[in-house]
């Protein structure tokens, strides 16, 4: 099992844009784990693309979250590094 993280937040005109995706596999063994997720964002391919998204106000972002988790057609997806996130389970 995985969990899939999608991290929003405002931009600088107040619209609500993706931080980062990541995620994570979900440990099995009873006790208490700390996991480090990296997290990504999806890139515009060209320069024309990066501009009409910043004017809009709609960046790229996954429709699926099982993109994330998929490994399945990553390679083609152009993404940047976009900080950590920290999870801890409880499994019991």
């Amino acid at each position: 099992p995985q969990i899939v993280v999608s991290v929003y937040g405002p931009d600088f005109f107040g619209n609500d844009v993706v931080r980062g995706y990541g995620a994570v596999h979900v440990p099995i063994m009873p006790g208490r784990h700390i996991r480090t997720i990296p997290m990504f964002v999806p890139e515009s391919t060209s320069r024309l693309q990066k501009f009409t998204s910043w004017f809009t106000g709609r960046r790229p972002e996954f429709t699926d979250p099982r993109v994330v988790a998929q490994g399945e057609g990553r390679e083609v997806t152009r993404v940047r590094s976009q900080g950590f996130v920290t999870i801890s389970f409880n499994v019991m």
